[in-house]
């Protein structure tokens, strides 16, 4: 598939054939879906990971390291996420258990500066969180909904997850860790193409 000429929606309805194909995204899917925690969406690397290793011949489950999952409750309170917390942890078998990330991103602005630094406005929902990722191929999610369907949420396109780009989110500070980040990710896969700011 050349992505030079491929429309948004060609591109879309890829990643969901990729989501189907991947049992370990589909099962961790089934299990929030039943759970049904408020406004919940599985993203980043389980997701943008599955298209690299799609695109460059690996296998579905190659590199990823967690399934972070992010939800909207309006009750900020520690006591409510870590509820939420020890039901997803309850639903999943001990192989997942540790890796299936929860989060509740009406919270993220009161850890997010002390954690990474530099001011955090509060979300309004949980694709909002999206486009505040450090990176345009980071920001993307998926939901198994109610009727099966998968839908997504790729606020800047999903272009660089599929030319395998990484460049740092425009009108976002340049992250405190990129040189990291990017050292570990091309670590793992060397086709992809660094955009320095």
């Amino acid at each position: 598939m050349s992505v030079e000429t491929t429309t948004a929606a060609e591109l879309e309805a890829r990643l969901i054939d990729i989501v189907r194909a991947n049992a370990g995204l589909m099962h961790v899917l089934r299990v929030m879906r039943d759970l049904d925690l408020p406004d919940w969406r599985l993203f980043s690397g389980a997701v943008y990971q599955s298209v690299w290793n799609e695109r460059t011949g690996r296998a579905p489950g190659y590199g990823v390291k967690d399934y972070d999952i992010g939800y909207f409750d309006p009750d900020t309170s520690w006591d409510a996420e870590d509820e939420a917390i020890k039901r997803v942890a309850a639903a999943f078998a001990p192989e997942l258990r540790d890796i299936v990330e929860v989060r509740n991103q009406a919270r993220v602005h009161l850890w997010h500066p002390q954690k990474f630094g530099g001011s955090y406005a509060a979300l309004r929902n949980t694709d909002e969180a999206l486009t505040r990722f450090v990176a345009p191929c980071f920001a993307v999610g998926v939901r198994l909904e109610e009727n099966d369907e998968i839908t997504v949420a790729a606020p800047f396109g999903l272009d660089d997850v599929f030319n395998l780009t990484i460049r740092p989110t425009p009108d976002r500070p340049l992250a405190n860790d990129w040189e990291r980040i990017v050292e570990k990710a091309k670590a793992r896969w060397s086709e992809l193409n660094i955009v320095q700011a």
